[in-house]
């Protein structure tokens, strides 16, 4: 099986996620997201293994989300897809691949369910 954790070693749920991953002897394959952001096909194979729409996996009360516009409402689904690759730091984390689907790991056991 092959888990994938798009990781911010800074974010304690993302921490906290693949301390769990750990704990149950799953190799995962981290991808520290904010170094290596994942591409717009990447990410829209990840909306589509979540089931929400773009802005859903966007974190909302960082300042870069006013700040280069994605706030804005009239934004298609390629441009917000665009933007999170622009500026990784909107993605919300941390997402958890396996299986073939995805989950985001708030709260982190949430990321069981598709292991």
């Amino acid at each position: 099986m092959s888990v994938k954790i798009f990781h911010n070693p800074r974010c304690s749920k993302s921490r906290q996620t693949l301390q769990l991953l750990q704990e149950k002897n799953i190799a995962v394959e981290v991808i520290e997201y904010l170094k290596t952001p994942p591409t717009k096909a990447e990410l829209v194979d990840i909306l589509q293994k979540l089931n929400i729409e773009p802005r859903a996996l966007m974190r909302k009360n960082e300042a870069e989300y006013k700040a280069t516009g994605m706030n804005n409402t009239a934004l298609s689904d390629d441009e917000l897809i665009a933007g999170m690759v622009a500026t990784p730091k909107l993605i919300e984390r941390p997402i958890v691949l396996a299986n073939g689907k995805a989950a985001i790991g708030r709260p982190p056991e949430s990321v069981l369910k598709i292991i």
